[in-house]
């Protein structure tokens, strides 16, 4: 998955001393939250076959005891 970018804070430092500290700014937070990115999409992936078997019972148990086949929305 492509992350957006923005144009580097660094090269836009009117002082010439704080571009290495912009920089190393910049892709501390960017990385952080790629990070907080990837764990949210794996959550979600690890969530995803949970609620698909929580629904399949459901599903079951409405067929059942709830007197018909359940209607998909």
């Amino acid at each position: 998955m492509a992350y957006p970018t923005s144009p580097h804070l660094a090269s836009s430092a009117p002082d010439p001393v704080m571009q290495p500290v912009l920089a190393f700014q910049q892709a501390y937070f960017t990385g952080l939250l790629q990070l907080q990115q990837m764990q949210l999409q794996m959550m979600t992936a690890w969530q995803r076959p949970f609620s698909t078997a929580s629904q399949e019972v459901w599903d079951v148990w409405v067929a059942h005891f709830g007197g018909g086949v359940p209607i998909d929305a």
